[in-house]
């Protein structure tokens, strides 16, 4: 009976240990990832614009930086979908380096904010991912989930009914921020977001809306800029300079009754030109082998090279992968070419912003080379 008795305490010791350990761990997914903005950046909170999500696990952090010289305003959104790494590693990027000499620049770099603190279901992803600065030092993000967390958004329905339009959908696309918009203020965490970003473009009279994916190399659009119609005269000039600088970005429109997306119900609900720009990522594809930080990194997946020999692909695809320095290049390519665009089209509400990497420099030095060392207060 001792024995027995002494076994038991062991035993329950063990579990609350191992419980505590596991809730501490459970706790730390809930700590922001850091970043340190250039010079000139105030952060906001994007409640805001919605006061009812103050505090909440769908609150986020917004950054604005003015220049010296009255412009347009830009908006660039990361981490839509927090496991599509280049989307919010190019909006921190342009938020550590960037330089805004006209108009103003709004940057939220973490937009599904409590999809960073989960990951995807049965996909055995990452948790994070890591790069080496130029000092030796590190700095490493979170690798989330598509999602809204279901801590704070459960049950989900059977069938998701886009509100503004009736549209069904799978009821997983519930907790999907890219088809929750145009949003409600009263609605379900997702939809209330959706609506605080659309309250955002509004209320500060943005110009240009850039929302940042990736996808697989299999989906057809890829390596595209999906575009409202009313973006597509800037999106078409900025394509055609990124084909002459050897980027090639396919050209996608917004259709008109796919709703719940940001390039449609962007340009429909608010004044801005919205952009969805959408990178060829193996990571996020069905045909993928081991789903580790190495192939989140470096794209690299021999399935995918003897899918590109069958022709199944949509983007070109060799031994070098699709490493996250091109996908990160690609989209501040697309980024400064749309804004570049829209200038030349738009003398007088034009934004220059400088300090951004060109494509050829973060393909060559690094994503490192462009975050500053997080020792730095």
């Amino acid at each position: 009976m001792k024995a027995t008795r002494t076994s038991g305490l062991v035993m329950l010791a063990l579990a609350g240990i191992l419980c505590f350990a596991a809730a501490r761990d459970f706790r730390a997914m809930w700590a922001r990832d850091r970043v340190f903005p250039a010079p000139g950046f105030r952060m906001e909170m994007l409640s805001k614009y919605l006061p009812s999500i103050k505090g909440t696990g769908v609150d986020t952090e917004v950054y604005v930086q003015e220049g010296p010289e009255k412009g347009g305003t830009v908006f660039v959104l990361g981490g839509t979908h927090p496991n599509e790494p280049a989307g919010y590693l190019s909006a921190v990027v342009m938020l550590e380096n960037a330089r805004v000499k006209r108009g103003r620049l709004i940057v939220v770099p973490f937009g599904n904010a409590s999809g960073f603190t989960h990951n995807q279901p049965q996909e055995a992803s990452p948790s994070r991912i890591s790069f080496k600065l130029p000092d030796g030092s590190e700095r490493s993000f979170r690798y989330g989930s598509r999602d809204v967390s279901p801590l704070i958004m459960w049950p989900v329905p059977d069938v998701y009914v886009h509100k503004a339009s009736g549209q069904a959908l799978s009821g997983n696309e519930s907790r999907n921020l890219n088809r929750a918009y145009p949003g409600d203020p009263a609605g379900t965490p997702a939809e209330r977001l959706a609506y605080a970003i659309m309250e955002l473009l509004r209320r500060e009279r943005v110009d240009l809306a850039f929302d940042l994916h990736e996808a697989s190399p299999e989906y057809p659009v890829v390596d595209a800029i999906v575009a409202h119609e009313k973006s597509m005269e800037v999106a078409a000039g900025a394509a055609m300079d990124l084909k002459l600088s050897g980027i090639e970005m396919r050209l996608e429109p917004s259709p008109k009754k796919l709703r719940g997306l940001s390039h449609r119900e962007w340009g429909d609900g608010t004044g801005a030109m919205p952009f969805l720009i959408e990178v060829a990522n193996p990571s996020q594809g069905r045909l993928r082998g081991r789903t580790d930080e190495r192939l989140v990194k470096t794209g690299l997946d021999k399935a995918y090279l003897k899918a590109s020999g069958l022709g199944r692909l949509f983007v070109p695809y060799d031994s070098k992968g699709k490493p996250i320095e091109e996908r990160v290049g690609r989209q501040l390519a697309t980024v400064m070419s749309v804004v570049s665009a829209f200038s030349d089209f738009n003398s007088e509400r034009g934004v220059v912003i400088e300090g951004v990497p060109a494509y050829e420099e973060m393909v060559s030095l690094g994503i490192g080379a462009f975050l500053k060392r997080q020792a730095l207060n």
